[in-house]
């Protein structure tokens, strides 16, 4: 597996090593010994799956507050998001600041999210799947989030979306 660290510490794409042959490849999606080598947490205690029938369809930026903070392994497994990331930690030198990377299936790459980030993605095209693991359970009464279209973040998104849930349309600005 390749780790690259993005400009926001902590959080990394993560590009499986493909051992390919006539039939196909084979590659290494999960290790708890690399993420350990990497100073990543390597605790997964839940799998999700996020399912967008409908191309820009956006969701989050949602997180989990203390004392159940959690890290985030994302990876699209059908058509392709534009997943965004954003510091929310404030003794970070990079906090309110975000990066967007695109996840397809046909690139295999994964997002490592650290604690203390928010997380949404937009579907680049219909029938878009997303695999997340997560480090941590999830909690409701620990469930936050901000507006995607926040003005302190100023975030890009590939297209103004008319998809997004009343629940994500009605979080609270960061200020």
């Amino acid at each position: 597996m390749k780790f690259t660290e993005t400009r926001l510490k902590g959080a990394y794409i993560i590009e499986p090593e493909l051992i390919e042959d006539e039939r196909g490849f084979f590659a290494r999606s999960w290790c708890q010994q690399e993420f350990e080598t990497h100073s990543l947490n390597p605790n997964l205690v839940q799998c999700n799956i996020s399912f967008d029938k409908t191309k820009g369809i956006l969701r989050g930026m949602h997180y989990q507050v203390a004392p159940h903070e959690e890290a985030k392994l994302v990876r699209c497994t059908k058509g392709a998001i534009y997943d965004v990331i954003i510091d929310l930690r404030p003794q970070s030198s990079t906090f309110k600041q975000w990066i967007a990377v695109e996840l397809t299936a046909e690139n295999y790459k994964m997002l490592y999210i650290p604690e203390g980030f928010a997380h949404g993605f937009q579907s680049l095209e219909n029938n878009t799947e997303v695999f997340y693991q997560m480090s941590v359970f999830y909690h409701p009464e620990c469930a936050k989030g901000i507006r995607w279209n926040d003005p302190a973040f100023q975030i890009n998104w590939p297209e103004i979306s008319s998809f997004i849930s009343k629940r994500d349309a009605n979080y609270q600005n960061f200020a």
